[in-house]
């Protein structure tokens, strides 16, 4: 399998403004953007999911505390729990995959 090249969020700007054409303007575009994001931020730091359908749904969980090992001294240490974003991608999203 041939590994894609990443795109950044100018390159999504550039694709978003490529799909709706030049009557939208690039800023419009990226503030937009922006807006999107910051939503999906604010939400998940309310621990609320965030479910775009179709795309996929960003929710927070729970990591357990876990054992690990330094690989430096090979001690055994203590890792701690915390809450995490996870992201499961929908339907559509997987088969475009």
């Amino acid at each position: 399998m041939r590994k894609g090249r990443e795109m950044n969020k100018s390159d999504l700007i550039s694709e978003v403004h490529k799909i709706l054409g030049d009557d939208t303007a690039k800023a419009t575009v990226e503030r937009v953007l922006n807006a999107l994001l910051e939503a999906i931020r604010e939400s998940v730091g309310r621990k609320e999911a965030v479910q775009l359908v179709g795309f996929g749904t960003f929710s927070v969980v729970a990591r357990a505390p876990r054992t690990g090992v330094n690989p430096r001294t090979k001690a055994k240490i203590r890792i701690p729990g915390k809450l995490v974003v996870k992201f499961k991608p929908g339907a559509e999203l997987s088969r475009a995959v």
